[in-house]
């Protein structure tokens, strides 16, 4: 018996440490090996080319390029399967800096290299150098186009679910959605929709997104109505961001109307164990410094 408990405390032993390298292994690896967006203060350097979308969302499969045509395409690493989509950077070149929408990806490039809009080169550096240094950080709660707006995917239905979350800012955490009285983790495609695959019911759905810096919203009235932009007058951060609570307030079971509309709403962050917090802020923090 003592045998027995001796090999289960040296597995145990054996599982933390693996967790400690693992932990140790993110923050001190090489930067090409850390599939992260960027985030934070930290300043990247690099080079920058340029392309054309031809007005369509790119790879974050939104619904058109943004109205300014300011956009990049960042590499496998650093658009990390999607993490890096709806966020910003401030990116600098020899002519200046631009704010650029991250919404594509560019298979071909590798971490450091921005793939910008031509109209965000030209605002850097001259078309014709064709490949100019560069260097960028990501921009922490950039100014966005209006409050958050959802699109449930085409060929979604009650059995499957799958909606894509626009105007944000900062990159997402997570994105989790209410059908009745459970929250539901969704889990991100790399093409940039949240989804969960067996389905939430028929709506109307309460949705929570999280940012990369812990800032979270909620938005009420989500209808399954593929393809339609849903607009609201949630806000992640700044002017009209709902403000935290220091307790959950339970909210009270209400009927949906037959045409719900959208509006926010103010709930407290769930709850997590506290040794899972501790994993995940050591997981967060070694992300953050790739």
């Amino acid at each position: 018996m003592l045998v027995g408990r001796r090999w289960v405390f040296v597995g145990v032993a054996v599982l933390l440490a693996a967790v400690t390298a693992a932990v140790l292994t993110l923050r001190s690896g090489p930067s090409p090996a850390c599939a992260a967006p960027p985030t934070g203060n930290t300043v990247h350097r690099g080079k920058a080319t340029f392309y054309d979308s031809g007005g369509a969302g790119g790879n974050c499969s939104l619904v058109s390029a943004p109205d300014d045509h300011l956009y990049v395409a960042l590499g496998p690493s650093e658009y990390s399967a999607g993490a890096a989509c709806g966020g910003y950077l401030d990116v600098t070149g020899p002519k200046g800096k631009v704010r650029v929408l991250i919404m594509d990806q560019c298979p071909e490039c590798e971490p450091g290299h921005l793939d910008l809009s031509k109209e965000a080169f030209a605002k850097i550096a001259n078309p014709v150098d064709g490949v100019v240094s560069v260097s960028y950080k990501a921009a922490t709660n950039p100014t966005v186009p209006g409050p958050l707006s959802f699109r449930i995917k085409e060929g979604a239905s009650r059995y499957w679910f799958a909606v894509l979350v626009a105007n944000h800012g900062n990159p997402l955490r997570s994105v989790e959605v209410r059908s009745g009285s459970a929250w539901r983790a969704t889990e991100r495609a790399d093409y940039n929709y949240w989804i969960y695959e067996s389905g939430l019911g028929p709506g109307p759905y309460t949705i929570r997104v999280t940012d990369v810096y812990g800032q979270q919203a909620t938005a009420t009235g989500i209808k399954m109505a593929p393809e339609q932009v849903q607009k609201t007058n949630v806000r992640l951060y700044g002017a009209g961001a709902a403000k935290p609570v220091s307790k959950p307030t339970p909210t009270p079971a209400r009927k949906p109307s037959a045409s719900p509309s959208p509006k926010a709403t103010t709930e407290a962050p769930p709850s997590l164990a506290p040794a899972a917090a501790v994993v995940d802020q050591q997981l967060g923090r070694a992300a953050a410094s790739c």
